[in-house]
């Protein structure tokens, strides 16, 4: 009962995180005479940030934690990640942020991404993914990729320089989006091997408290 307490607190506070970072970014973006709230749905650290929000205020209302929470939590899981190390080595420091936009940055690049891996090590939830989750949980990059570069072709706006087919070509940003996707498709098989072993250690732990 504690652990479960634990777990949902966590995570409302991640989800109230994650919303603060969100909203702020689309102020932030609002009311930049350059900026356009549209091509926000096509950041892949916004799409991630929105799983994160939903998926936390799920576990933080003891919602549904059917097979479609578990995908979307990989989702999440994986998403917030990647969002995190590929801002840290490609993105950082690529634009000067001031006020708003650098609270946000802040917040959806570094804070969220923290707040939910360590959640999810510390507090579980536990014992929700499986190899199929691992199999349809790929669909969230390619759907991503399906609707981000048809999109930039017709308008010309890509989210990140290394998706920018008109300066890198398609050829290019082909071999990008196969080394990010290997690199998604690892890390979910890398959180269903490590989810199955702190399961486990949360039996014994809990067959072996009095």
């Amino acid at each position: 009962m504690r652990s479960e307490k634990l777990t949902r607190a966590w995570f409302a506070v991640t989800a109230v995180v994650t919303l603060t970072g969100l909203v702020t970014q689309v102020i932030a973006t609002a009311t930049d005479p350059g900026g356009r709230v549209a091509n926000l749905l096509c950041f892949f650290t916004i799409d991630s940030n929105l799983l994160v929000a939903v998926t936390s205020a799920l576990v933080a209302l003891a919602g549904n934690r059917g097979k479609l929470f578990a995908v979307l939590w990989l989702d999440a899981l994986v998403g917030i990640i990647v969002t995190g190390i590929v801002y840290q080595v490609a993105l950082a420091g690529l634009y000067e942020l001031h006020g708003l936009s650098l609270f946000s940055d802040t917040m959806l690049h570094k804070v969220t991404p923290i707040l939910f891996v360590l959640g999810w090590l510390v507090a579980g939830p536990r014992g929700a993914l499986t190899w199929r989750t691992v199999w349809w949980s790929l669909l969230y990059p390619l759907a991503w990729l399906a609707f981000t570069l048809p999109r930039g072709a017709i308008t010309g706006f890509y989210p990140y320089p290394f998706v920018d087919a008109a300066a890198l070509g398609y050829g290019r940003v082909t071999l990008n989006c196969v080394v990010i996707g290997l690199f998604f498709t690892v890390l979910a098989i890398g959180a269903l091997l490590l989810d199955g072993r702190l399961s486990k250690k949360s039996l014994t732990i809990s067959a072996t408290t009095p």
